[in-house]
């Protein structure tokens, strides 16, 4: 029996439909979200992930504003538009596109950012109240991948989780968030013995590895929810995940394809996080 293929924008279109209804409510009141997005360099990959976000702003009513800075902007001229925009009332929000050239250290970037306006969720001290559990802004992969299993119908308390990945922007704050919704959870990385048992083991298995099609039917419990955050390109020019979709559909209970779940839900929960930023500099949360 194959698995529940998770219809991502079905997820999507519902979610956004009622950030509109929120943002035309907001401008209602006077209050219209703002969203700042900086590109440094010509990445192609960023350059489609930034075009995404401000179509995606556009949809709900969130202004937006790109700016395009050449590759060899120093660190100090962007830390400095950091600075202007963290000061600019019409911003709620401020995204710098990662990765960022060889020469600006991403660290003093990401500190620089306003924490209220931290709305990708980066900053230490935002970082640190997701530890403890205090409010404040999700990380936007891990944040959807949440609302996703939440969509399954599938809960997550007492269940068996595994993150398959440990990096600071999903497997770390994945593994938490999973936690804050009563999982019990495991996280592998690259020096994990006998990885595939372990996440054998999983109800939900997220990956997040940064390898094409590394996670195969061997690593998954009939049944599980697999969400696969990869996305590789393949010498062929297609995309795939970090998941073998085709050896593990008739295996798990539900699984996200790829491309078309993750990435757009990611995009999602950056217009939450900047209307929620909106809502709280006008001391409505």
């Amino acid at each position: 029996m194959s698995a529940q293929i998770i219809n991502g924008k079905e997820i999507v279109a519902d979610i956004r439909e009622g950030l509109k209804q929120e943002v035309e409510a907001l401008i209602g009141q006077g209050i219209r979200p703002g969203l700042a997005v900086v590109l440094v360099g010509e990445d192609p990959a960023s350059a489609v992930y930034v075009r995404s976000k401000a179509k995606a702003c556009e949809q709900v009513g969130i202004h937006s504003e790109v700016y395009k800075l050449p590759e060899e902007t120093s660190e100090q001229e962007l830390l400095s538009l950091i600075d202007k925009l963290n000061r600019d009332a019409n911003i709620n929000g401020i995204l710098v596109q990662l990765p960022l050239p060889k020469h600006i250290h991403e660290d003093a970037v990401i500190d620089a950012i306003s924490i209220d306006k931290d709305v990708d969720g980066f900053h230490p001290i935002s970082v640190g109240n997701l530890v403890i559990g205090k409010p404040s802004f999700l990380p936007c992969t891990p944040a959807g991948v949440i609302e996703i299993i939440k969509r399954t119908g599938v809960s997550m308390a007492g269940k068996r989780a595994v993150v398959i990945g440990r990096s600071n922007i999903v497997g770390k704050p994945m593994s938490l968030l999973l936690l804050r919704e009563h999982a019990t959870v495991t996280v592998c990385h690259s020096r994990t013995a006998d990885m595939a048992a372990i996440a054998r083991e999983a109800d939900i298995l997220v990956v997040a590895i940064g390898k094409a099609k590394f996670v195969n039917r061997d690593f998954v419990k009939p049944g599980a929810v697999v969400i696969d955050v990869g996305i590789n390109r393949l010498e062929d020019g297609k995309l795939a995940g970090d998941v073998d979709f085709d050896d593990v559909v008739d295996i798990a209970g539900h699984i996200t394809p790829v491309p078309g779940v993750v990435g757009p839900m990611t995009i999602t929960m950056l217009l939450k996080n900047t209307v929620e930023a909106a809502k709280r500099a006008a001391g409505r949360k």
